[in-house]
């Protein structure tokens, strides 16, 4: 998977790459990730990319022609209605189906310093990444206006081969990005925040676990919180301690998501406080069961709003 990220703080992403699972999956070559400022596609003296807003109004807007330019160096080629059309432009939230490095970037990769300062081009290079037209690439628009981002949308981005996460800024960003260069608008809560480049970082580390690889243990992705109930019971399969514990008669199979199940580990008594004993029975179908049980309750009690009717009172 290609991650590539257009942001006007290039720097904010030192941290966020360099740790844990976006580390291991940049080192063993299973997500590339590049990071691009925004400001190298702006051509006047104060490298400018926003603008007061038409028709009066607080903040400041980004410009279309940076992000534009700054994604067409990407793809190799202009874009158009025709061109975002071609490529992967459906809404990932409708659809269940679904570059060479270059001195001029900062390539995000194995032997990542933390230092993401580096020299300006220029020109923009082109014709040097992959097109967009008939391929599996994503322009995703980090906005608080966009659709909110969900682990199943995180499941659809994994079976993309690119994915280009614009960070917005300011009071907003042109719509005409919205409407004609990025495939989709994304926001990652019911909040603001003071730009995108928080969400991109959230997008790209959920995108990257769920690829294959990513993880030691590939059932972490199914047993845990907002998997779907359908997709659990049918990946049941393998050791009895490794099913899936949303299988069985107890619940429909359905789309409807459950939060994840109780954890515990050692030791079995902390402060008065003990482990369930039937985690320490050894018995595989009540420990399943028991699993399914606490994962109705705890989404009942914290996010009903995930269950049916039926199931949230």
């Amino acid at each position: 998977m290609q991650f590539e990220i257009v942001t006007i703080f290039p720097e904010f992403f030192t941290g966020p790459l360099d740790y844990g699972i976006v580390r291991r999956a940049r080192e063993a070559r299973i997500a590339d990730v590049r990071v691009h400022d925004l400001r190298d596609f702006a051509h006047d003296r104060h490298r400018t990319v926003d603008d007061r807003p038409f028709g009066g109004g607080e903040g400041m807007v980004l410009k279309p022609e940076p992000l534009f330019e700054a994604v067409e160096s990407l793809l190799g080629q202009e874009v158009d209605s025709d061109t975002r059309a071609g490529g992967n432009s459906q809404e990932i939230d409708s659809k269940k189906e679904d570059a060479s490095d270059d001195a001029s970037y900062h390539s995000v990769g194995a032997r990542f310093t933390g230092d993401v300062h580096r020299e300006r081009h220029a020109e923009p290079p082109r014709g040097e990444a992959t097109p967009i037209v008939g391929s599996r690439t994503g322009i995703i628009l980090l906005s608080a206006s966009g659709k909110l981002f969900r682990q199943e949308t995180a499941r659809r981005l994994a079976q993309l081969d690119r994915i280009i996460l614009l960070c917005g800024r300011y009071e907003g960003v042109d719509e005409r990005v919205t409407e004609h260069l990025a495939t989709d608008e994304l926001s990652i809560g019911d909040y603001v925040l003071s730009g995108g480049e928080l969400g991109a970082a959230l997008i790209l580390d959920a995108v990257t676990r769920l690829l294959p690889g990513a993880l030691g243990n590939e059932d972490s992705t199914i047993n845990e919180s907002f998997s779907a109930v359908e997709a659990a019971g049918n990946s049941a399969g393998g050791s009895p301690s490794h099913q899936s514990p949303f299988t069985g008669d107890a619940l429909p199979a359905t789309n409807h998501l459950l939060l994840d199940y109780p954890h515990y580990t050692r030791p079995a008594e902390f402060r008065g406080w003990t482990v369930p004993k039937v985690l320490l029975g050894g018995n595989h179908e009540e420990i399943r069961k028991w699993r399914q049980k606490k994962a109705l309750e705890k989404t009942r009690q914290n996010r009903p709003d995930l269950l049916p009717h039926n199931l949230s009172v």
